[in-house]
């Protein structure tokens, strides 16, 4: 078995935990955006603060969970 350095593990690791959250949170923002009766990128566009503390909520809480799952995954 290949030994690699937990230094170089750990960084995979961010960079793979990095990508996958970036992509859950377009496929979310896209679910989310079909679910509701407005345009989150032309409310957001406006200026709509509402839109914008929505949408930063649901990254904020997406992103928790996501990183919760990745690091206890990795111990």
């Amino acid at each position: 078995m290949i030994d690699i350095p937990p230094i170089i593990l750990n960084f995979v690791y961010v960079m793979f935990g990095g990508i996958l959250t970036l992509v859950f949170m377009k496929i979310s923002c896209s679910v989310f955006n079909r679910m509701v009766n407005f345009d989150i990128s032309d409310e957001l566009g406006k200026g709509n603060i509402a839109v914008g503390l929505m949408v930063m909520g649901m990254f904020i809480g997406l992103g928790i969970s996501l990183g919760l799952v990745i690091g206890l995954g990795l111990s």
